[in-house]
């Protein structure tokens, strides 16, 4: 199971940090990563980090201002959020997979682990 936590509300601009613990398993070996859906909005890729480890990847509305990261707990993942902007306002969810592929397209759809989302709400 994964849970992520850290949401709320945040003005334009601010910082906020996301969490995501893994339970019973670690994110070793896995490629695991964050996604968000906004009101009436369809579900997009955020951000994910391979299997290997070795690499990130980015949505290019938020490069440069997200940043994924693992936790000495090899169970914590987080998305550290800077430069908050009014559109990333959305539910964030974390995701884990076996396969890099199954992050990075069709929006998650192929995703075998997700979490419970947290709500990111930013204000102009």
């Amino acid at each position: 199971q994964l849970q992520a936590s850290g949401g709320g509300l945040v003005q334009a601009g601010g910082p906020l940090r996301l969490s995501c613990v893994a339970s019973r398993r670690t994110f070793s070996g896995y490629a695991w990563g964050w996604f968000r859906q906004a009101p009436r909005k369809e579900r997009e890729f955020v951000a994910a980090y391979s299997v290997s480890g070795s690499n990130a990847y980015y949505a290019d509305s938020v490069k440069g201002r997200f940043t994924i990261s693992r936790g000495n707990a090899k169970n914590t993942v987080f998305l550290q959020m800077n430069s908050l902007k009014p559109e990333d306002t959305a539910v964030y969810y974390c995701a884990a997979d076996y396969t890099d592929s199954a992050l990075l397209g069709n929006a998650g759809s192929g995703v075998t682990f997700w979490g419970k989302g947290t709500l990111v709400t930013v204000s102009s």
